[in-house]
């Protein structure tokens, strides 16, 4: 039954109106962020706050420069993003092939279990992981960081590729496996190329929780090693909180992931959405 014309325009309208207010508010604390950077202490705890009408100021920015080396943050959090990434990525993609076209009767058992151990609390392995990094050296390193990044994301990457590999026919791969492909073959020339949307999203989803991850980086780092999210929380002191020089922190340290979420939005979305009915 096909819906007039009336109700489906109605419809359309009223999808678009939510979702720009849906999109509206999640966006809107990223430019209040952006705002606030740009005006001084004073404006920045106004009452009632000032949204475009004050003076706009750049001193926030060259204070933090000033005050905090930032290239040496962002240069951490790209190496640890991209590092753990990888590397999670060459770990998970045998793993997932084993699970999406080998399974044995205990295959969901181990997905189940690899997702359960997102359920607990970071803080409960707070201290047995920190005393494992003291004792072999790795705290205040990029090493260890990327260390226990891939092991805290591994568990999604898994579950992804998991998903993304099991609507790949199972026929290509033993059309490959006649023709004589081994396993490393089979792997690298068929299986992956094939799921390269899948793959791409995940890395970039695995990039971003990278990026993002605050918990163990402020506890397992002190300068040498801390990425951006240390870097904004430099600015939260005793003394109390400067809004405005938090703000202009917080600007420059997710500049760099919304601007590549920008750029591949298209390969995120067509990821994310790999296999669904079209």
């Amino acid at each position: 039954m096909r819906w007039p014309d009336k109700v489906t325009t109605k419809r359309k309208l009223i999808v678009t109106a939510i979702a720009w207010t849906l999109g509206i508010l999640i966006f809107f604390p990223i430019l209040w962020t952006f705002l606030t950077s740009f005006k001084s202490e004073a404006d920045a705890i106004a009452s009632p706050p000032q949204f475009l009408f004050f003076h706009w100021t750049t001193e926030n920015y060259a204070e933090v420069q000033s005050r905090s080396n930032y290239l040496s943050h962002f240069m951490n959090s790209v190496i640890i993003s991209f590092g753990s990434t990888l590397i999670g990525l060459i770990i998970a993609i045998p793993a997932a092939w084993a699970m999406a076209f080998s399974p044995t009767k205990r295959t969901k058992d181990v997905l189940m279990w690899m997702l359960s151990t997102k359920m607990m609390p970071p803080v409960g392995a707070l201290i047995p992981i920190y005393l494992m990094f003291r004792n072999s050296g790795l705290l205040d390193t990029r090493t260890g960081l990327v260390i226990v990044l891939t092991l805290i994301n591994l568990p999604i990457i898994v579950w992804m590729l998991y998903t993304y590999f099991k609507e790949i026919p199972g026929e290509i791969l033993e059309a490959a496996r006649m023709d004589g492909a081994s396993l490393m073959k089979e792997i690298v020339y068929v299986l992956t190329p094939m799921a390269v949307p899948g793959i791409a999203s995940t890395l970039l989803l695995n990039i971003i929780l990278a990026w993002n991850e605050a918990f163990w980086t402020l506890n397992l780092t002190a300068s040498k090693a801390a990425p951006l999210t240390a870097f904004i929380a430099s600015y939260s002191s005793p003394e109390g909180l400067f809004y405005a020089k938090l703000s202009a922190a917080s600007t420059m340290a997710i500049a760099p992931i919304l601007i590549l979420g920008w750029f591949s939005q298209k390969q995120l979305v067509r990821g994310l959405t790999f296999g669904a009915v079209k």
